[in-house]
């Protein structure tokens, strides 16, 4: 077997670059996703039910990838038209899932609507994955595989990073973060927006910068027949002979997996209640919490940086992922007790520790037991892996969430009506002010009379034309006092009117709700732990 040349740093960096933007979409739709579904009316046991569909759809769609792009030699490459693919339908599903409440739709369609639209995103990101992981083991040798695979977590960490910020950022620069009834702010709308900009121009990059292998030339690289390119895959078969370190791996990628949903899911609600003392989707503190959650999901995303500096410093490969998995399940436990928001930055740069070993160590182990036949076959299947996992989590999620849950709660929720507000205002002022024109009226004209009958009959008694005025300054003053009595009923009028005005601003509306979101994480830190001893079952060795 011809063995791949080495690379340079920079031909590493652009197979992964895309990487990136594709990251960034995954960690707004992590962050993100249950915030939109509790500001659209989701109820918060039935939060992870929202989640089923994604990562089922990933069961289907990778394997089938994996295989395709196997036997798929076009001009364009093997693996990047599927990039392309995916990269385009998430950059269309990111511009209208943000608007899911904002369509005019009522909530139950918007609900429909957005699900449909996570479903789509989900799969759409994970095939627009996929082929940065099958093209690191199609184009890159074993020395350099822990380098090239390096170079992709940093970009991975680095889309996440941004993608976490985003919201944060765009409130900080004067982007509204407040949720009208059944719409989604402003921040995290244009945070979808420009991240599926950047998803698009780096996918491109990749597309022009990157040139796989032809058939001819991966099959001497890889010690594999031309024809064999060509074979039809039966996945069932790949299944059936699958080394023992995919089955042994796959048993930690879902404890690792399960917990991880758990935080995507429940940290918004979580330290909503904990830190900012809300349990109201639609007020402004839980919507403070929800950018929050974008910061701490940032910070988790630094800790995975760092920590991936240290990976390669343990000797004992099965230690350092367990022990990996064990910080990010103190991370995880630790939630439950703290509720200083900054204090929880340390919360998450322990699982941060978690995350970076997810993403290395799966993959080290699984590929090095591999041989390039194929490949992106069962990479497609182990993706599994992490579906499978989630499902299961989102189907027992309400139940656990009833079950170790807090206590259910009764919620004062205010509602305004600024429709009534005008109505209110435009009946009370309209009237009120004729009164006052038509009194003004009327003792111009009595005073006006008055006083031309004054003089008139002066010029033929001095007695009649002071008796004459006398009457008329009478009138006028009557005419006064009369005015003086409208504009106090205006004011009265006014009064009423600022009442009702208050009276609508303070309706209130009561809403019985669950409490205890936070111990989700809880349940996600012994999952983590769970993976941390199925670690030590892992058969290392390579298969020739």
């Amino acid at each position: 077997m011809k063995q791949i040349p080495d690379q340079s740093f920079w031909k590493l960096w652009n197979i992964s670059f895309g990487f990136f933007g594709v990251q960034i979409a995954y960690a707004l739709q992590s962050a993100n996703i249950s915030r939109i579904f509790s500001t659209l009316g989701a109820d918060p046991h039935n939060l992870s039910y929202f989640w089923i569909l994604p990562p089922l759809m990933g069961i289907i769609v990778q394997p089938i990838i994996g295989a395709l792009s196997d036997k798929t030699w076009t001009r364009f490459g093997r693996r990047i038209p599927y990039l392309f693919v995916g990269a385009v339908v998430a950059v269309l599903v990111m511009c209208m899932l943000p608007n899911a409440g904002s369509l005019g739709m009522a909530v139950s369609t918007a609900m429909i609507f957005g699900l449909i639209s996570l479903m789509l995103l989900d799969t759409s990101i994970n095939v627009a994955m996929q082929p940065f992981k099958m093209m690191v083991g199609d184009m890159v040798n074993e020395r350099q595989k822990t380098k090239a695979y390096s170079i992709q977590s940093l970009l991975c960490n680095a889309g996440s990073l941004v993608g976490y910020l985003f919201p944060y950022i765009f409130t900080f620069i004067g982007v509204s973060n407040e949720a009208p009834d059944g719409m989604i702010p402003d921040s995290v709308t244009w945070s979808f927006y420009v991240g599926a900009l950047i998803l698009i121009l780096c996918v491109l990059y990749t597309g022009f910068t990157v040139k796989e292998m032809d058939p001819e030339q991966y099959a001497k690289f890889h010690n594999i027949k031309k024809e064999e390119n060509e074979e039809k895959t039966n996945l069932i078969s790949l299944l059936l002979h699958a080394p023992k370190a995919f089955w042994q791996i796959g048993l930690v990628q879902f404890f690792s997996w399960f917990a991880f949903l758990y935080m995507w899911n429940n940290t918004t609600g979580g330290i909503a209640e904990t830190v900012w003392g809300t349990l109201d989707p639609k007020s402004e503190a839980y919507q403070a919490a929800g950018n929050w959650t974008g910061v701490l999901f940032a910070v988790q995303a630094i800790g995975s940086i760092l920590w991936a500096m240290v990976l390669p410093k343990f000797k004992n490969v099965k230690f350092g992922y367990s022990f990996s998995l064990v910080l990010g399940a103190v991370g995880f436990i630790s939630t439950y007790f703290i509720h200083d928001q900054y204090t929880l930055f340390v919360s998450f740069l322990l699982i941060g520790c978690a995350w970076a070993a997810m993403l290395a160590m799966p993959f080290a182990l699984l590929t090095n037991s591999l041989s390039g036949k194929s490949m992106g076959s069962y990479l497609g299947l182990f993706n599994c892996t992490i579906c499978l996992p989630q499902i299961v989590a989102a189907l027992v999620g309400g139940l656990l969430f009833t079950t170790f849950g807090g206590e259910e709660k009764t919620i004062v929720v205010e509602t305004k009506s600024s429709d009534a507000k005008v109505v209110a205002v435009e009946t009370s002022e309209a009237p009120a002010e004729a009164t006052i024109e038509y009194v003004a009226e009327a003792s111009d004209v009595e005073a006006t009379g008055a006083t031309e009958t004054s003089d008139v009959e002066a010029t033929g008694a001095t007695e009649t034309s002071d008796v004459e005025t006398s009457d008329a300054t009478e009138v006028v003053e009557t005419a006064e006092e009369v005015a003086e009595t409208a504009e106090e009923a205006v004011e009265t009028a006014m009064e009423v009117t600022a009442t009702d005005t208050a009276t609508e601003e303070t309706l209130v509306e009561t809403k019985t709700v669950q409490s205890g979101q936070i111990i989700m994480l809880v349940i996600a830190g012994v999952s983590l732990l769970l993976g941390a001893l199925a670690v030590f079952g892992i058969n290392t060795r390579r298969k020739e």
